[in-house]
């Protein structure tokens, strides 16, 4: 058998899972050290309230996965905005990280939907449908005349 197949991947991705569980407990752990007025510091810092931040760290870092996805799909350049906005891009991936709607997301995702339905649940709706009327109106036109 050659050397760089994974004979059990149930078992690697089990242990993956399990160490990302354990870092995660870490930084919670780390998180409660802190006093009062230190985290307020730093979620000022961060531009975010101490309960949003409080709430992101709980959450994990996994809980923007969806908006790459959701950005791609509706043709938004994720790298631009990251460049030339990024607190709008900070902004939108909070509310991603904070959102109630999840499992509709991720259903659309899977099912190849969620164009069609993002606006109904999605909070960053009005946000990305700026974005997305300002890169339609900046972006060069390819038509000819």
């Amino acid at each position: 058998m050659p050397a760089h197949t994974h004979p059990y991947p149930f078992v690697e991705r089990l242990i993956e899972t399990f160490a990302d569980w354990l870092k995660h407990r870490r930084e919670i752990k780390e998180m409660c050290q802190f006093d009062a007025a230190e985290f307020g510091r730093i979620a000022h810092d961060l531009g975010v309230t101490s309960a949003d931040l409080d709430e992101l760290v709980r959450q994990g870092p996994h809980k923007v996965e969806e908006l790459p996805q959701l950005l791609k799909a509706l043709g938004i350049d994720e790298n631009a905005i990251a460049r030339t906005q990024p607190l709008v891009m900070r902004d939108l991936e909070r509310v991603c990280a904070l959102c109630r709607h999840k499992s509709e997301c991720d259903h659309d995702i899977a099912d190849g939907s969620l164009v069609e339905h993002y606006q109904a649940y999605c909070a960053n709706k009005v946000t990305l449908d700026a974005l997305g009327e300002e890169q339609h109106i900046t972006a060069p036109s390819t038509a000819r005349h």
